[in-house]
């Protein structure tokens, strides 16, 4: 599939009219296979295998942050004026609060079944993903989030945050104790928690949470990222040194770089100095550079698609084809076009979405394919089903907003307007 892109300078795509009813019909289909189909009547959220059905319908783990997700796109729903959006933003806090809280010794559970906690451990990735749920449940007034958000906000500041790095620590046990002597950080827990301090920041009017955000940012991309020419880094000791013979978990940390975090962090990075009132001159610049070492080293030129990681020769190593990458390279493309446009942005944008539109839109079951082969065919060697909306949700949403905040502030903003 050799895909040809018109010509930029016919205008952007996210002002026509006919694209933005197209994203808002993705965005129902989305609301659609996930709302009735998800919710697990015993807590918490079903995985789904391809045609919408449970993938263990008896005694599922569900993972924290796949309830948090749903928590935050069904506020975003809300905020829309969804119906039935109320509901499963209720399904999901309920159970984040009774039961993925630890109420014994702080902090939230990684995982768990209906017996209780499968994997016990607090991680900086589910923390992460808790404030942000708490923030994007606050936009709609839901009575558990101002609760939710100082103690998820707490156990941040006292258990994660290390202020001489300017970022968190990665995981512990229940009890807090050290896994592994913990010496391992990792940007993407980092990269998640900047995403859900501006939503916290935006939800409160609290600096605290922006400046860390800052701080993150300094850290992981200006100084991490920027010293191996705007790719970024994804494993470090506790000194925050990079490690680029780390091998670990394949989906959360897998080795080498992952370009699909170059894009997340563009958008992210934007939205940044946005919110920072524009005072970072390095953040457009730095999101430039990101954008462009992903479209040239991360995008495959003859079968399309980005590949989910290369080594740091910048060759490609697992050469499958993942939905997120696409998804936060249409975010970024959009915000770039939006602060700093030229041609290749959009022409990237057009390229980006008409992989998602020709590959991994599922238009037999609904849905979107998570994984896809090199050659763009569905497969599943990492992701079993269907488990997340938020990735594609939000990439059908940002080009449909102004460029200046999270989601859950610009649709507020808006007055839900589209």
């Amino acid at each position: 599939m050799n895909i040809q892109v018109e010509p930029a300078t016919l205008g952007n795509w996210s002002t026509r009219a006919y694209h933005r009813r197209w994203l808002l019909d993705q965005t129902d289909a989305l609301f659609d296979f996930f709302q009735y189909r998800a919710v697990n009547p015993k807590g918490g959220f079903y995985d789904m295998n391809d045609a919408g059905k449970p993938l263990d319908s008896v005694n599922p783990v569900r993972g924290i942050h796949s309830t948090a997700r749903m928590v935050h796109c069904f506020s975003i729903g809300s905020l829309l004026g969804r119906p039935g959006a109320n509901e499963i933003v209720d399904h999901g806090m309920t159970y984040l609060w009774n039961n993925h809280r630890d109420t014994k010794h702080g902090g939230y559970f990684w995982s768990l079944n209906n017996d209780g906690p499968v994997d016990s451990s607090k991680q900086g990735y589910g923390h992460a993903f808790v404030l942000l749920a708490a923030s994007s449940a606050k936009t709609i007034g839901h009575p558990l989030a101002d609760g939710m958000l100082a103690d998820v906000t707490e156990i941040l500041n006292t258990k994660f945050w290390e202020a001489k790095h300017g970022a968190i620590a990665e995981e512990f046990n229940r009890d807090w104790s050290l896994i592994d002597g913990g010496t391992y950080r990792g940007q993407n827990s980092n990269m998640h928690l900047t995403e859900a301090l501006m939503a916290a920041f935006e939800a409160t009017g609290d600096k605290a949470y922006l400046e860390k955000a800052e701080s993150i940012a300094d850290l992981v991309i200006r100084r991490s990222a920027g010293s191996v020419g705007w790719r970024v880094a994804e494993h470090f000791n506790a000194d925050w040194v990079l490690d680029k013979n780390y091998r670990g978990n394949e989906m959360f940390r897998p080795s080498g770089t992952t370009p699909g975090h170059w894009l997340e962090w563009a958008r992210l990075i934007l939205q940044l100095w946005s919110l920072g009132e524009k005072r970072h001159g390095w953040m457009p610049e730095a999101a430039k550079g990101l954008f462009s070492q992903s479209m040239s080293l991360g995008w495959d030129s003859e079968k399309n698609g980005f590949f989910y990681t290369l080594d740091w020769e910048d060759v490609p190593a697992k050469r499958n084809k993942l939905w997120w990458p696409a998804c936060e390279g249409a975010g970024a493309a959009h915000y770039l076009n939006e602060h700093v446009p030229s041609d290749f942005h959009e022409e990237s944008y057009r390229k980006i979405w008409s992989v998602i539109g020709q590959a991994f839109i599922d238009r037999t079951n609904g849905g979107w394919h998570e994984e896809l082969t090199e050659n763009l065919a569905p497969a599943h060697t990492l992701f079993p089903g269907k488990g997340d909306i938020y990735h594609a949700l939000q990439a059908c949403l940002i080009p449909l907003f102004p460029a200046t905040g999270s989601l859950t502030k610009v649709i507020a903003e808006a007055g839900g307007k589209i």
